[in-house]
């Protein structure tokens, strides 16, 4: 079942006097229950594509569909609801809010979906039991190692039961051993609870997991 439908998206950045293209005519649909990865080279236009599937940009022509819906027509308060019912993300930076335990960081999403805490905070103890990241529940960001981190992150990112998963190059800033386990446990994810992953990446330890694979180069898919 497609879930995502990216139509003849061109995205141009102007820097000063030098217009950049960089996604040229993109056309792409994701089915549910992918673990697919988006690669390239920097400046294929990976991140830029990552970004306005997940609503983070706007494309300068072409069209975006969730469902069968048309986001692209969506008013910013629309796709705010929408990032934060429909969508996860796993940024490479792990992006926790330091002030917040790990558990905290993960019943986030809810509090402001209005989830009551003692309902947030069960759902928050199931997610890190299935994860194996339970002792790190009141630990803070700067207690953690980067692999915790980012453990965490994807806890946050799959709290909620997103209709997608995207992360951007999140195994950037960890060891090979690390990320492998948090590869390993993404694919637990994906194929126990049919949860659809996005990523963007050129690290060969995730194209190699792909079950789908998208090259992009010059703002152009060239393996279709």
């Amino acid at each position: 079942m497609e879930i995502i439908k990216v139509e003849s998206v061109t995205k141009i950045y102007n820097t000063g006097a030098i217009a950049v293209k960089a996604l040229d005519s993109v056309s792409l649909g994701i089915n549910k229950g992918e673990f697919l990865v988006i690669a390239g080279e920097s400046g294929s236009g990976k991140t830029t594509l990552l970004n306005i599937i997940g609503t983070l940009d706007n494309p300068n022509s072409g069209k975006i569909y969730l469902e069968n819906n048309d986001i692209s027509r969506y008013s910013k308060d629309e796709l705010s609801d929408l990032r934060l019912n429909k969508l996860g993300f796993i940024f490479q930076a792990y992006n926790l809010i330091p002030v917040l335990t790990a558990i905290e960081n993960i019943e986030f999403s809810m509090m402001l979906l209005g989830i009551p805490e003692s309902v947030r905070r069960k759902k928050a103890l199931e997610i890190m039991n299935d994860l194996g990241i339970d002792e790190l529940a009141n630990k803070k960001p700067n207690q953690m190692s980067g692999g915790q981190q980012q453990r965490v992150a994807v806890a946050r990112a799959i709290v909620n039961d997103p209709l997608i998963v995207l992360a951007d190059e999140p195994t950037a800033n960890l060891d090979s051993k690390t990320g492998e386990n948090l590869l390993d446990l993404m694919e637990k994810m994906n194929k126990e609870k049919n949860i659809t992953f996005v990523f963007s990446s050129h690290d060969n330890k995730v194209i190699n997991r792909a079950s789908r694979l998208i090259m992009l180069k010059d703002g152009q898919i060239i393996n279709n």
